[in-house]
């Protein structure tokens, strides 16, 4: 394995790293050995996962020795001289900044989420750095493998739950720590979340507290970062930070973390819960206390001795005041809320004799009760103290210095801001929208509860907070940080090691353009005031269709926010934009739940790797699950599109008021950030973090395709990634860019190393011609993220048929120029070849289209069609696929032999357009999710013909609503003869019974 000299410390690589991995590993050294701050932007694709571990522990591999040394050196050698030496020369590689005496430091590498930090395990393994001592540290959510607390699905149940059998020894996973927490499998081995876990119900061990084991005397420690900028998970984690560095990967979400950290809301709900949890308990007091029969032999039913009726009484009078001071808070008429300074939240709790004084005996009480609620399986308290934990938190935040001087107090008052508004009324599920947690403004109503916002908008406040702890440095990278010296600014601490490093990527690997209007002409725009237009979300849907049609493999579609995705694909199912797609690419969308993105992303690479398909398109929103850390890397990303500026909601009373606070503070002390700066940078780095999908290491190549005019302005193209900003080119025509991305895509298929293909030849490109076929490269070695053996160089017979390929386009391309490129184009698209899957879904999927006969280009391209109604050949005409006609084979069985000999028997219109009809009955009474698990089940019968199973997930789909029972019943035409009787009988006696 290479090995680099790199500011006196040796760095094992697994390959020769390039000049911008040197360079950044040289920075990150420099911050180890000077014990300052640094700030570093190294793009994705560039290995910085892999360099950042590489240089932190080959430093690290150089302090221990050192110490080492020095250790041995005391104790009195056989050769002081030697050893003094040595220790000279290791010092110098472990740097001044560290005395004599300092023992090694540990490293906390931190990342925004245990995926991303599972990625960086991974890269550890692959290095020669992997025997040293690793810890990952997780929630109980993860890693509890108890059988009860681990199916509680609420998390602050669960860490109850847990922590009462730990505490009384009654957990025999967490009592086996001890015994096996040096069993060579745990120890020699390094291990991420997921491994520990399959270890631990292997050899029957608690992997939560295991971890926390192996942090102890591990020399690096992962971890999310939430757990070292939130103070309540850095003292539950037990995470110790004197003397230690502290490494934040994936630092774009730092600020808003440390913001989120240090805020909290509490609505009156939440204070009505705390009531009623404090007055079920004490009812339960009553009961015992008059002499309700307790069996002497079960003490489990007594009095619980943690807490007396005193302090029930106290903490609900507690309440009762604080509730009564919020609602005598007066609110503007007009919902907009009323706002006061941070401290005024002190003066609040304070009309409830809640002071910094009382901090503690109330917290103390809270957690008791809780507790109580939490593991007394013998209670009717459902809710287990849910209302107490929110405040509990609160308390926590509002009251975390133990001192409060005048000049703490006077920075809160700075930083902090109490916003009170009515508290809105809950949305119908599965419509929440993710956001900066705001709450619309409502007309004032009297009944309505109230919402305590205690925002912080100085995420200083949290960063300070750690460096004040006695960290020796701490270190912030990511591949968009850009602009750098805004972001330096906000978190108010200072980094005096800074990079911003380039790609590893030359020219021809990525394509940059700034569409400004669509194929119909129409100015592409997502601005408020544009974004409801219904002529701007054709444009937009047209500009996808085509976009997808030259895109190979896989398309990312990025909207500005959940609205606007789902608007635009509500109006595209209308006019039939969607399904033009999805005929192409299928078209998965991003879900808002955990288990619901897994099964979509295993979907997408599936699909991608379909050797039957042209790819997949995965809609998604900036700042979502998809935008973050998730690998795209060759065919699953060949292209990602940004529709739109995504601005944080610009009424949004949080919004509003960190601009106010950052234009204060701007007029105070005459630098900074503006507001309205800081407002254009959170559009800029959202869409910075999505560009960010489509590169992922050096041999990669895709193409950045901005859908609105607004990205062509020359203030926003200096706030974009400094890799991205020589390659970006503005459109001011539609069809220009076609050529161009089409080109671009060409060129990239001969010059650049191809992963292994899903079939022969280059995706076809159906543009209204005919592509050449184009050699295929040989196939690349697989490498690591970002990472390579050696550059890769076009040969002079490349450099031969690349030139023969683009030197028979010179027509083409004059015809692009050209051509008046409207929706005719759209439409000229519709001569590929529909495919049907040989299903009911047919009808469907293959909706009659309605076509130019002259842009077919001959008889010869009409070969897969039957013209079914003509008029004249230059009038458009109908036509459908072939495929419809196998649609015949589901409703009448197949024919026997013998039957097959004689004549042919003719297609069954009736039948046809029955099965068309009930299809769209079914997909619109079922809606787009439960409409898709018939269909997966539907298909399942057609391969694996299970009656059983497919009744299994069917009848739940129609039983709800009675409008649909007859839907159900009329399955049955769809069913195998000998499946029908069984189905009827089911059908009767279900429906009947029921009553419906």
């Amino acid at each position: 394995m290479p090995e680099v000299i790199l500011n006196g410390v040796p760095v094992r690589f697994p390959f020769e790293p390039y000049e911008v991995q040197k360079t950044y590993m040289s920075k990150v050294i420099e911050c180890l050995q000077t014990g300052e701050n640094g700030i570093l932007e190294s793009p994705t694709g560039t290995g910085k996962t892999l360099c950042l571990l590489c240089s932190t522990l080959g430093w690290l591999e150089v302090k221990k020795a050192e110490h080492k040394a020095r250790i041995q050196n005391v104790v009195g050698e056989d050769s002081p001289d030697f050893f003094n030496a040595l220790n000279s020369q290791l010092m110098a590689g472990a740097g001044q900044a560290w005395a004599n005496k300092s023992a090694p430091p540990k490293i906390i590498y931190s990342s925004r989420t245990h995926s991303q930090l599972t990625q960086a395990v991974n890269e550890l393994k692959r290095t020669t750095y992997s025997y040293l001592k690793v810890a990952v540290l997780g929630s109980r959510d993860q890693m509890c493998v108890h059988p009860e607390v681990s199916k509680e699905t609420n998390n602050n149940n669960k860490v109850h739950m847990c922590q009462i059998r730990v505490k009384a020894k009654n957990c025999y996973y967490s009592n086996q720590v001890d015994i096996k927490k040096d069993d060579p499998d745990v120890r020699q081995n390094v291990l991420d979340i997921e491994d520990l876990v399959k270890l631990g119900k292997k050899k029957t061990f608690c992997p939560y507290y295991m971890a926390r084991e192996l942090k102890t005397d591990a020399d690096i420690i992962f971890m999310p970062y939430n757990y070292l900028l939130d103070p309540k998970s850095r003292r539950a984690h037990g995470v110790e930070l004197q003397g230690n560095i502290l490494i934040f990967d994936e630092a774009h979400n730092v600020e808003k973390c440390c913001e989120e950290a240090a805020s909290l809301q509490l609505k009156s709900t939440d204070l009505a819960l705390c009531i009623d949890e404090i007055t079920q308990v004490m009812k339960k007091f009553q009961e015992i206390s008059e002499g309700a029969t307790v069996a002497a032999n079960d003490p489990s039913q007594g009095l619980p001795e943690d807490f007396s009726p005193d302090d029930l009484y106290t903490l609900k009078a507690l309440f009762l005041e604080l509730e009564k001071a919020i609602d005598a808070i007066k609110l503007p008429a007009d919902g907009s809320g009323a706002t006061f300074p941070g401290s005024y939240m002190f003066e609040l709790l304070e009309r409830a004799e809640i002071t910094p004084h009382k901090k503690t005996i109330i917290l103390e009480i809270l957690d008791r009760l809780i507790l109580y609620l939490t593991t007394n399986s013998a209670s009717p308290f459902q809710r287990k103290g849910a209302g107490l934990q929110k405040f509990s938190d609160l308390i926590k935040i509002v009251f975390s210095r133990d001192k409060f001087s005048l000049q703490h107090m006077e920075f809160v008052k700075q930083c902090y801001k109490v916003h009170v508004n009515l508290e809105e009324k809950k949305k119908p599920s599965g419509r929440q929208d993710s956001g900066w947690g705001a709450n619309k403004p409502n007309t004032l109503d009297s009944k309505a509860g109230r919402v305590i916002s205690y925002w912080c908008f100085n995420p200083g406040f949290g960063m300070k907070e750690l460096t004040e702890q006695g960290v020796k440095c701490v270190l912030l990278t990511s591949g968009t940080l850009s602009p750098m010296q805004s972001f330096v600014s906000e978190l108010q601490i200072s980094f005096p090691v800074q990079l911003e490093n380039p790609h590893i990527i030359e020219k021809h690997q990525v394509w940059v353009g700034t569409i400004c209007k669509g194929p119909d002409g129409f100015d592409l725009n997502s601005s408020y005031q544009n974004r409801s237009n219904p002529n701007y979300i054709r444009s937009l849907g047209h500009t996808i269709l085509n976009f997808s049609r030259i895109v190979p493999d896989g398309l990312l579609v990025f909207f500005p926010s959940y609205p606007i995705m789902r608007s635009c694909r509500d109006e595209w199912q209308n006019s039939g934009i969607w399904s033009k797609i999805s005929q192409g690419k299928p078209i998965y969308v991003e879900p808002q739940t955990k288990e619901e993105f897994q099964n979509a992303m295993f979907e997408f690479y599936e699909k991608i790797n379909d050797p039957s398909l042209k790819g997949a398109c995965f809609m998604a929103v900036c700042r979502g699950k998809v935008s973050e850390g998730l690998d795209f890397a060759d065919r699953n990303g060949r292209a990602v599109i940004i529709t739109g500026l995504p601005f944080p909601p610009m009424k949004d009373p949080r919004v509003v008021l960190k601009q106010k606070y950052l234009d204060d503070m701007f007029f105070k002390k005459k630098s900074g950030l503006k507001g309205r700066d800081w407002y254009t940078l959170e559009a800029s780095r959202a869409v910075n973090q999505a560009i960010g999908r489509v590169i992922r290491h050096k041999d990669d190549f895709g193409a950045i395709i901005l859908c609105d005019n607004r990205f062509g302005g020359a203030n926003f193209k200096t706030q974009l990634s400094a890799w991205v900003q020589p390659h970006m080119c503005v459109y001011k025509m539609f069809g220009p860019a076609m050529r161009d991305l089409t080109n671009f895509f060409k060129t990239a298929q001969i010059v650049l190393p191809q992963p292994k293909p899903k079939c022969s030849g280059f995706p076809s490109v159906s543009v209204g011609y005919e592509t050449p076929e184009l050699p295929m490269a040989a196939p690349v070695p697989a490498h690591g993220l970002g990472t390579g053996p050696s550059r890769s160089t076009i040969s002079s017979s490349t450099k031969e048929k690349l030139a023969k390929a683009l030197a028979g386009q010179s027509s083409y391309d004059n015809d692009w120029s050209n051509m008046n490129y409207t929706k005719s184009v759209v439409t000229a698209n519709e001569k590929e070849k529909p495919k049907g899957d040989g299903s009911i879904f047919s009808a469907l999927e293959q909706r009659t289209n309605v076509v130019n006969f002259n842009a077919l280009g001959g008889a010869s391209n009409c070969t897969n069609y039957e013209i079914l109604k003509s008029a004249n050949k230059r009038k458009k005409i109908k036509i459908v696929s072939k495929s419809d006609k196998e649609l015949e084979n589901i409703v009448n069985p197949p024919v026997s032999a013998v039957e097959a000999s004689g004549p042919k028997k003719e297609v069954n219109s009736n039948s046809l357009s029955n099965i068309t009809k009930y299809i769209k009955e079914v997909k619109s009474s079922l809606g787009a999710e439960m409409y898709k698990q018939f269909s997966e089940a539907v298909k399942s019968y057609q391969k694996t013909k299970d009656y059983d199973s497919t009744v299994a997930i069917l009848v739940p789909l129609f039983m709800d609503e009675p409008k649909n029972h007859s839907l159900l019943r009329k399955f049955h035409q769809f069913l195998k003869k000998e499946h029908q009787p069984k189905f009827h009988e089911m059908c009767s006696g279900l429906l009947d019974t029921s009553g419906r």
